[in-house]
């Protein structure tokens, strides 16, 4: 079956058939670093992580590119706000590596590239110098050094959003005293009196540093190529900063990407997030409130494209499930170990969790065969069913590895889930051990009091021939 997704662009599902068999060319709008990563940071990375492995999975080569954004109004704002325009940087470095921590808690795989915008200023300069030659843009005649796109000259522009240019608002991205038209967009910003020199870069049209859009069109082409296959980014990018993307790097000749891809947004409690409202919840209060691969598996549980509506409760509904998917596989490996049955079951999804997400990335219908496969098994174990518990602990590590909530996977060790997690399994262990002590003495009164315990704190214990092991609910 061929995977489907559904393009922002074409507003239809589409075939995806990449531009060379079996390599697959991604970027992916990341972080402009001015603060700490929030959960709509974090849901996002998450969707294309998922995406980039259901294509390896389908046996793709897959190029990511996720781009840093550490030269933008907004840094340079936020270092003024905290007394250090000249060290602007060194906020972005520091930002940069709030979003890399964050993403590596959740276990989403490391781009193939993450360039940083100011890594590529001579590309972008490159870029502009072309829309200027084809007549697509031009240099403020005020002598700023702004550069701005010229919207008019390019009939496309609105494509994207299905937006007519007569009824756009103007751009707010600078000022508009040389613009041509208030739509018209900024390419490059010319060096205001008030900003730090090391934020300037010399170019033809004056000293300045460039224009947010320019950025992930050159970072796009000079690390996949002049046209690729998909560009992705959350839902609230389309406008302008997308659009202006695609206008820009047409204009400039390029084919650009082949599919546009965008997620769904975070609502908290049914409210939109926004730093006005105050409502925004960061990576480190998630991380404080569960463990790492719960919020993983949180985040990732909805379609892509849908609004996320996050409250703190379904953090505790994501431990339980991971959970289940956890005692699942240790039963299997446990009673299966030392028999003939020890490694059947092939790592391969099965037929249903397949159609699933070739049918645009459904990741909840997938989660649902998963689920279901767990509890086959578990039945199959318990009427002594080897060779069918066997077969589908296979199929349930080659789904939660696609979806990387495996866990069994080293990164979700008690360590990396916080002190919480260590301190409970600590809890747990010493009042197994009184059980046993209780047991031996022949204390059976004591031992089944323990257990009622354990029970009524929501803990599972199950006795096997490897000792006792205990897991969070049933």
């Amino acid at each position: 079956m061929t995977v489907r997704l559904y393009d922002s662009k074409a507003q239809a599902l589409r075939d995806f058939v990449p531009l060379r068999e079996g390599r697959v060319g991604m970027y992916v709008c990341g972080p402009t670093v001015q603060s700490s990563p929030h959960i709509g940071h974090l849901r996002s990375a998450l969707v294309y992580d998922i995406m980039r492995r259901w294509f390896a999975y389908r046996g793709n080569d897959v190029v990511f590119v996720r781009n840093v954004t550490d030269i933008d109004d907004k840094i340079l704002q936020v270092a003024v706000d905290e007394g250090a325009s000249d060290t602007w940087w060194a906020l972005a470095y520091r930002v940069e590596l709030e979003f890399t921590a964050a993403y590596n808690s959740l276990g989403i795989l490391a781009p193939s590239y993450e360039p940083r915008a100011t890594a590529s200023v001579q590309q972008m300069q490159e870029l502009i110098a072309r829309l200027i030659e084809r007549g697509h843009a031009y240099p403020a005649p005020d002598d700023s050094g702004d550069v701005y796109f010229d919207t008019a000259s390019w009939p496309a522009y609105g494509e994207l959003t299905r937006q007519s240019r007569d009824k756009m608002e103007a751009a707010a991205d600078a000022d508009p005293r040389g613009k041509r038209d208030p739509r018209d967009f900024a390419l490059w910003k010319g060096r205001k009196p008030s900003e730090p020199e090391s934020a300037t870069w010399r170019s033809p049209w004056g000293d300045g540093r460039p224009g947010w859009h320019i950025e992930c069109s050159a970072m796009a082409a000079r690390y996949l190529g002049a046209e690729f296959d998909l560009h992705g980014g959350g839902l609230d990018l389309r406008f302008p900063h997308h659009e202006n993307e695609l206008a820009q790097s047409t204009a400039a000749g390029d084919g650009f990407a082949r599919y546009w891809v965008h997620n769904g947004l975070v609502n908290i409690g049914g409210q939109k997030m926004s730093k006005s409202l105050g409502n925004s919840v960061f990576a480190a209060e998630l991380f404080a409130l569960a463990s790492p691969l719960a919020v993983r598996y949180l985040l990732g549980q909805a379609h892509y494209r849908s609004t996320l509506d996050y409250a703190p409760a379904s953090l505790l509904e994501a431990e339980a499930a991971v959970d289940r998917i956890r005692v699942f596989l240790e039963r299997v490996e446990r009673r299966l170990a030392g028999t003939r049955f020890a490694g059947v079951g092939a790592p391969v999804v099965p037929e249903a969790f397949e159609a699933a997400m070739d049918d645009d990335l459904g990741v909840p219908q997938a989660l649902a065969v998963l689920h279901d496969t767990v509890r086959a098994g578990n039945q199959a174990l318990d009427a002594e069913e080897l060779h069918e518990a066997a077969t589908a602990h296979g199929q349930v590590v080659a789904m939660v590895q696609v979806l990387g909530i495996d866990p069994r996977d080293p990164h979700w060790s008690a360590a990396e889930q916080g002190p919480a997690a260590a301190a409970l399994d600590v809890l747990v262990r010493r009042l197994i051990d009184d059980r046993q002590a209780a047991r031996e003495s022949k204390d059976y009164a004591a031992a089944d009091r323990i257990r009622a315990e354990l029970t009524a704190a929501g803990i599972t214990i199950e006795d096997s021939q490897t000792g006792t092991h205990w897991s969070l609910g049933s």
